[in-house]
């Protein structure tokens, strides 16, 4: 099969695992939870993945694919699955996600896009959650940007809805690194007082090239819990063939 045939089966599987699935998935920055407003080329695809571990002994083992295919007009479509422990107890989801950037990014302006999707239990069935945010990206310059995202989450297992929130900020370092650092949380009624606490991440990104990029991440009270996590992340990318590589698209930025 050649290159342009897989591409487009890769952007088949994905778009219809979203679709059927679709009726509180991780943003699509790989491993960061802070969201950017820029989505990639029509026709590009890549594959995310990333692990956890806390110093509670919970773990997490993510996988997304995703691609940009046109509906219209291009939307990022996503199917992230993820295996996790917790307390002991382990569970696999799906969190199908689509995303339409809205307004293009670029210095000195605000850029801005939309995304939803929802999470269900792997094993059951079960309808997880719901959410829909809106990411804002503003680029300082080349080299720097600032990450807002705002949005609401229904948890259905206590059927709880909350507002959810996010800044991040990026700075490319050199050529190759890039340094984010980010805060992000829920707010709203709990009866879990660890649900609603800020969390934090920062992390380096190893980018060589334009295919592939690697990630080490330090973080905070990541799942809601009291603990220190380090996550350990990596991005393959299927650029569209014969196309100008886009730095604000697809470079460190």
């Amino acid at each position: 099969m050649g290159q342009g045939a897989k591409r487009i089966a890769f952007a088949g599987i994905t778009a219809a695992a979203a679709l059927f699935l679709s009726n509180g998935a991780r943003a699509a920055n790989g491993a960061y939870a802070v969201d950017a407003a820029d989505i990639g080329e029509a026709g590009s695809c890549k594959v995310e993945s990333w692990l956890q571990a806390a110093t509670n002994t919970d773990f997490s083992a993510v996988a997304n694919p995703s691609c940009v295919v046109n509906v219209f007009r291009p939307v990022e479509l996503s199917m992230q699955t993820v295996r996790s422990r917790s307390e002991g107890d382990w569970s696999t989801s799906l969190a199908p996600k689509a995303k339409w950037n809205i307004a293009p990014t670029g210095i000195g302006r605000f850029g801005v896009a939309f995304s939803a999707g929802g999470a269900f239990d792997a094993s059951t069935g079960e309808h997880l959650t719901a959410f829909a945010t809106i990411p804002a990206t503003y680029r300082l310059s080349e080299t720097t940007r600032i990450n807002l995202n705002a949005g609401w989450l229904w948890d259905r297992s206590v059927d709880r809805h909350y507002l959810t929130y996010g800044l991040g900020f990026d700075w490319k370092l050199t050529e190759t690194l890039q340094w984010t650092i980010e805060t992000f949380g829920q707010a709203g009624t709990s009866g879990t007082p660890s649900a609603v606490r800020p969390r934090f991440q920062t992390g380096l990104r190893y980018r060589p090239n334009e295919i592939f990029s690697v990630d080490v991440i330090y973080g905070r009270n990541i799942s809601g819990e009291d603990a220190n996590w380090i996550t350990i992340g990596t991005t393959i990318r299927f650029p569209v063939p014969d196309s100008k590589p886009d730095h604000h698209r697809t470079g460190h930025l």
